[in-house]
């Protein structure tokens, strides 16, 4: 996993979480494999070891990780999980743009408009 732009206003472990859902979501981690042990990813990612400690129990709290003691931490083999992620990042993601369209004085019509329009024109001016 490489190194993450970290935001201040979310705690890092979160983050680390949140990335770990969206590499399932792509299959980046298909459902069974090993994540990283704890130390190489803090390793990797640059934090305390203690921050993914608590990614992973995130994960696990929310059923999308388990862990084998003494083998490591693997990602759930249940499609339902991995779908629920899925739909769960596009509500946040929703979320966001709507809270960003409001800020810029759009109206839902003009909202649902520019997505739409968007989804016309995928990969044109994607900046």
């Amino acid at each position: 996993m490489p190194l993450l732009d970290f935001q201040r206003d979310r705690p890092i472990y979160l983050q680390i979480a949140d990335e770990i859902g969206r590499r399932i979501i792509r299959g980046a981690l298909p459902p069974g494999a090993q994540l990283p042990s704890v130390r190489e990813l803090a390793a990797e990612l640059r934090v305390n070891p203690n921050t993914v400690q608590r990614a992973y129990q995130e994960l696990e709290r929310e059923g999308v990780v388990f862990t084998l003691r003494g083998q490591g931490t693997f990602v759930k083999e249940d499609p339902a999980m991995v779908a629920g992620l899925r739909a769960r990042a596009a509500r946040e993601a929703a979320r966001r743009f709507w809270r960003e369209a409001r800020a810029l004085g759009l109206s839902p019509a003009e909202a649902v408009a520019l997505v739409v329009d968007m989804g016309h024109s995928e990969g044109e001016g994607d900046g």
